[in-house]
C-alpha cells in the first residue's frame, strides 16, 4: 500500500508465515505523522472459499497507523491442506511473502530414511 513506510518492500520470510500481528523491524515509520509504535490490525476479515473440492481459509486485514489513520500495508494469509499437507501462504507489504507445507502426519513421510 504505502512503500514510504518500509524499510524493504514485501520481505522474503522464509516459512514464517503469520495470521496475525506486524513485522515492526520493517517499519521504517507512518509516511502521514512519522511514528514508528502506532501499528493497528483494522477491517479483519475471515473467508472460507472451496476450490477443487478443498477449502480454503483466507485471512486479510490492513496494517493501520492508530495515530493518524495512515495505511500501511495489506495483510493477506492463506491456509488450506492438500494432499496430507497443511499448507501456509503470508503476503504482505510490511510482514513480507512467506511459504509453508507441514505434514498432518506426525512424522513426515518426505523425511523418513529409508532402510532398503
Amino acid at each position: 500500500m504505502c512503500q514510504s513506510c518500509v524499510k524493504t518492500t514485501n520481505p522474503d520470510r522464509g516459512n514464517l508465515c503469520l495470521e496475525s500481528g506486524a513485522y515492526l523491524l520493517n517499519l521504517a515509520g507512518c509516511h502521514g505523522c512519522g511514528r514508528k509504535d502506532t501499528i493497528v490490525a483494522q477491517d479483519r476479515a475471515e473467508n472460507l472459499a472451496n476450490d477443487d473440492h478443498q477449502e480454503i481459509s483466507y485471512i486479510h486485514y490492513k496494517h493501520v497507523c492508530s495515530a493518524c489513520g495512515h495505511i500501511v500495508a495489506l495483510h493477506k494469509h492463506l491456509f488450506w491442506i492438500e494432499d496430507g499437507y497443511q499448507n501456509y501462504e503470508m503476503n504482505c507489504l510490511l510482514c513480507g511473502d512467506a511459504l509453508d507445507e507441514r505434514s498432518c502426519l506426525p512424522d513426515d513421510p518426505r523425511k523418513q530414511v529409508t532402510l532398503y
